[in-house]
């Protein structure tokens, strides 16, 4: 079958396709930004990238039309609360007007539980994009889920952040609401096994864990698996914006994530009972289950995604990398430094592991302290660290870094820099006729830029001339 999937580069979407190309499907991928894609399924058959934005209905005419099947899995939770629900519906009616020239038989698309009396802006959007995504030329399936629980989803990471961090919580009293958590697994068995089963088309269905936890029950869960012991206490004095602020100065996600999580935490997320789990052979796990796999994941370093990878995890890139790909040079400042290679492989290794946990190999308390400031005032910090300890592709997350070019044979790296900062900064590594080349490049917004150079100058000769020799080392 050629199957359309959207998203392909989120976090269900890059879990989903391997299980469809291990069926033998044809997997059809429009993406805003190829080149960020072609990092990801330069290796797999069977894959066309093609591209092409659901925000602008002219670019959907590159999509091939002879498809048989498609997963709709676009979201836009994360953009300015104000206008997120437009981009949404914009977004499903083009799908929809595209799809309908096509000969789609079915589209399965992810939504969230939305049975509350009183639903938040973003369940209320998820619950509009199906109405719009109806049409009589192709057959609908609709799954709703609650919270996702795996290895690199928000909501483990933003509960691991909680937990690991802080012995003892005053929190919001949206941690007493009600939900039904899902693993990875479990809504991804839903997802793959729905495809071409037509007692499901034209159908709707909530997916749900077995139990029914508060959100403080699941974060002393969560510690049960550490072994971790973990006081809370709920108040109700907490603002949704305080307990926004909360969660951005305590977790590694962004400021908006946090304000649109917090909005929906209130409501209670309580699946409908159905016959989907016998239809389909599906028995989800527990809570503590889907935590424990998940840190199985995580001990063998195989995340596949991670939500932290989104460009929304900083807000300062959109849709491309390769736009920023090529390094200005005029009216910028550069710290330059090169070194003779010792050893390349020892060199590369080195390079490709920097950040996250190894560390940036000179000032480490230099670092945290810019990783500090950059969080206080409103950017991401050094809390995403890096989805794989020595794997990196284009489109990455990388501490306040995002790789924009990553090509180990050629000896390259390209980092850009989503801190806040007065102006724009590129950090490259190469290796090239038996030296390491590196280079920091700054291009300064007015005379706070230039004024922003010239107060860190002391701190570069260090904190650059020790990285490079620890690199070389």
């Amino acid at each position: 079958m050629n199957i359309l999937v959207t998203g392909a580069t989120g976090y269900i979407g890059k879990r989903l396709i391997p299980l469809l190309l291990n069926d033998g499907h044809k997997v059809i991928c429009p993406v805003r930004d190829k080149k960020r894609a072609q990092s990801y399924y330069k290796d797999k058959k069977n894959v066309v990238l093609v591209e092409a934005d659901f925000l602008n209905a002219h670019s959907l005419k590159a999509i091939p039309n002879n498809i048989d099947a498609a997963y709709y899995l676009i979201h836009s939770m994360s953009n300015s609360a104000k206008e997120f629900h437009v981009l949404e519906e914009k977004c499903a009616f083009n799908f929809k007007r595209f799809a309908n020239r096509t000969s789609i038989k079915q589209v399965i698309y992810l939504s969230g539980i939305t049975n509350d009396t009183k639903l938040s802006k973003h369940l209320l959007s998820r619950k509009n994009v199906e109405n719009t995504l109806a049409s009589e030329h192709y057959a609908l399936t609709t799954f709703k889920a609650g919270i996702i629980v795996g290895s690199g989803s928000s909501s483990f990471e933003i509960i691991r952040d909680l937990v690991e961090k802080l012995p003892a919580m005053i929190a919001p009293k949206w941690l007493d609401t009600k939900t039904q958590p899902l693993a990875i697994r479990d809504v991804l068995s839903f997802l793959h096994k729905a495809l071409a089963k037509k007692e499901l088309y034209n159908t709707s269905y909530d997916i749900f864990g077995p139990e029914v936890l508060t959100y403080k029950t699941m974060l002393l869960q969560f510690a049960e698996v550490r072994k971790l012991k973990r006081w809370i206490i709920t108040v109700p004095v907490m603002t949704p914006k305080l307990s926004s602020y909360w969660l951005y100065f305590v977790t590694s996600t962004s400021y908006k994530l946090a304000s649109s999580l917090v909005n929906s935490m209130g409501v209670e997320v309580i699946g409908k009972k159905s016959s989907i789990n016998q239809i389909l052979g599906i028995n989800p796990m527990t809570y503590k289950e889907a935590v424990q796999l998940a840190f199985k994941k995580i001990e063998q370093n195989s995340i596949i995604s991670s939500w932290k990878d989104s460009y929304i995890s900083s807000g300062k890139l959109k849709n491309y990398v390769h736009e920023f790909i090529n390094v200005p040079e005029y009216g910028c400042f550069k710290d330059y430094k090169k070194r003779k290679l010792k050893n390349k492989e020892n060199a590369l290794n080195k390079i490709w592991a920097i950040g996250g946990e190894t560390g940036w190999y000179y000032g480490t308390f230099l670092w945290k302290i810019r990783g500090f400031l950059d969080q206080f005032f409103g950017g991401a910090g050094l809390r995403r660290g890096r989805r794989h300890p020595t794997e990196l592709n284009a489109g990455d997350a990388l501490d306040f870094w995002r790789v924009i070019y990553a090509d180990k044979e050629k000896g390259k790296l390209l980092l850009y820099a989503e801190m806040i900062l007065p102006g724009e900064a590129w950090l490259e590594f190469k290796i090239k006729d038996n030296f390491i080349h590196q280079t920091a490049t700054f291009r300064p917004h007015g005379i706070g830029g230039r004024l922003y150079w010239y107060s860190v100058m002391p701190f570069h000769w260090f904190v650059f001339n020790g990285m490079i020799n620890n690199i070389n080392k």
